[in-house]
């Protein structure tokens, strides 16, 4: 017969763990249960075909879908979507707005509450002197949003394409949008910067969403829907690692860029500013505006 004071004696002779044991054995559990969602998401989008956005600012939401996601340009992602060789894109907001054939995977987005630091009109002049504004075309959301920002203020300019990118140090009024953006803020210049963002919300007070993933209707895509979420909750829940990682840059901006910056929820503000966004486009006659369809 076991004897339970035995029992009790022999449970008091395993030694306590010292704090440090504890941080690393937390350290160990939490590097593992990465390592299996990691391994969950691998291969999981099978069949569809997905697209993202080669930005820094987009590494969270397709973290764990590297290998399985084609990389290129919002602009280039949109015509891809458009021809039926995608089925779901991180792709410019304006896209959904603009083109009633697409729904919104709710709650994942590219935002920002004020300054982004990445979509920014670089201008030498007071923009009330600008008459012109080349424009990186690879977003048509920032080129309309731009316009939207202008005419609100009264302001006209051309916007023009930006033939390329090495020009744009040389241009009195350039808009700049992604890791080039940054570049360039980073860089010497001697332009004034009018942040995108910043100037959004002092004209709404709400967030601005700059990307959605866009869905291909007419296909079944729950299992695309669910696996593109638990990558953005991936992300979120990692963006600590992400922000040590990551070689962009150095460790303090990719800290304030993707920690303070950037958001990636997609909940009742976010989509009040889409609204906002959708009211300012119609009034200014910028297109045929649709009302977005969120999914879940």
């Amino acid at each position: 017969m076991v004897n339970p004071q035995d029992d009790a004696s022999k449970l008091r002779m395993v030694p306590p763990e010292s704090p440090e044991q504890l941080a690393r054995r937390i350290e160990r559990d939490k590097i593992s249960t990465e390592r299996q969602r990691e391994q969950e998401l691998e291969h999981s989008l099978k069949p569809f075909r997905v697209g993202s956005v080669p930005y820094l600012n987009a590494v969270p939401v397709t973290r764990g879908l590297e290998d399985e996601v084609m990389f290129a340009t919002p602009a280039k992602l949109a015509a891809l979507l458009k021809g039926d060789e995608l089925d779901a894109a991180l792709v410019s907001v304006t896209e959904v707005l603009f083109n009633d054939r697409y729904d919104v995977l709710d709650g994942v987005a590219i935002a920002s509450l004020g300054e982004v630091k990445s979509v920014f009109v670089a201008h030498r002049y007071p923009l009330a002197e600008i008459r012109e504004i080349f424009c990186d075309a690879a977003s048509l959301t920032s080129v309309n949003l731009l316009k939207v920002l202008l005419a609100e203020r009264g302001l006209k300019a051309d916007l023009i394409p930006l033939p390329d990118y090495e020009i744009a140090p040389s241009c009195d009024a350039v808009l700049l949008i992604g890791d080039r953006a940054i570049d360039f803020l980073r860089a010497e210049h001697e332009h004034q910067i009018l942040d995108l963002g910043a100037a959004w919300f002092e004209l709404t007070k709400l967030p601005f969403v700059y990307a959605v993933w866009a869905l291909r209707r007419g296909i079944e895509n729950k299992e695309l829907r669910r696996h593109l979420r638990e990558a953005k909750e991936f992300g979120v829940d990692t963006l600590d690692y992400i922000i040590r990682t990551r070689t962009e840059y150095d460790l303090d901006f990719r800290t304030d860029y993707l920690g303070w910056h950037i958001h990636y929820h997609l909940g009742t503000d976010e989509k009040r500013g889409v609204a906002k966004f959708a009211e300012l486009l119609r009034k200014h006659r910028l297109g045929p505006v649709y009302e977005p369809k969120y999914v879940s």
